[in-house]
């Protein structure tokens, strides 16, 4: 078997990964703002699947642009989303990164409530400076916030809701994408941490290129 690595540089090889993306997959019918998002997902899984799967607010990307320039934070439910979303770009506009569900304190409490530790910390970091949830692993969080939100409407940010897996994952999105909340999220069983990650740096690309 004969293997041809491709001769590239660090610096080119996020758009060449686009180019062979936009090469693929032809027609795709989105406009331009919701397919940079899809695009950024697709080179984050390599799974064209996401073209069809993803679903959005009718003014998710709008809003998400919105918290982003006014400088609003993000609030995570895994380390994992956190760590892949880029700083540099969300600090240029004021905002910050947080996910208590690494605190001792989060862990104690969670087990003093019968919950999760991601369901546990996205409650209690909620707060009105959140302008964006990124939710990519945990259904329970993704529940858990959309039951606080029925409580308290006032405070609307918008809710990347993609966690991956078999149990409550499908339906946890399915219920968001009946809500009346500012949502992205993907259908069935796919996400993770990645995705919502990348959703997310989409976003704040747009913002920066307003």
């Amino acid at each position: 078997m004969s293997v041809t690595i491709q001769k590239i540089g660090p610096t080119e090889i996020e758009a060449e990964s686009f180019r062979i993306i936009e090469s693929e997959i032809g027609e795709h019918g989105l406009d331009p703002q919701t397919w940079a998002i899809t695009r950024r997902v697709i080179h984050a899984t390599a799974d064209f699947a996401f073209r069809d799967n993803l679903k959005f607010h009718p003014q998710a990307i709008e809003r998400g642009i919105a918290a982003i320039r006014a400088g609003k934070n993000i609030l995570t439910d895994v380390n994992m989303t956190a760590i892949g979303i880029s700083k540099g770009l969300l600090g240029h506009f004021g905002g910050t990164v947080s996910c208590g569900v690494a605190d001792p304190a989060i862990a104690i409490r969670a087990k003093e409530l019968g919950k999760t530790r991601s369901q546990t910390a996205i409650s209690e970091g909620l707060n009105e400076d959140v302008g964006i949830i990124a939710i990519g692993n945990a259904p329970t969080a993704l529940l858990q916030i959309m039951k606080i939100l029925k409580e308290r409407p006032e405070l609307n940010p918008l809710i990347i809701g993609v966690p991956v897996g078999f149990v409550n994952a499908a339906e946890s999105k399915a219920l968001l994408a009946e809500s009346p909340h500012l949502y992205i999220t993907s259908l069935g069983r796919k996400g993770g941490s990645p995705v919502a990650a990348s959703i997310t740096n989409a976003l704040l690309h747009l913002a920066k290129e307003l």
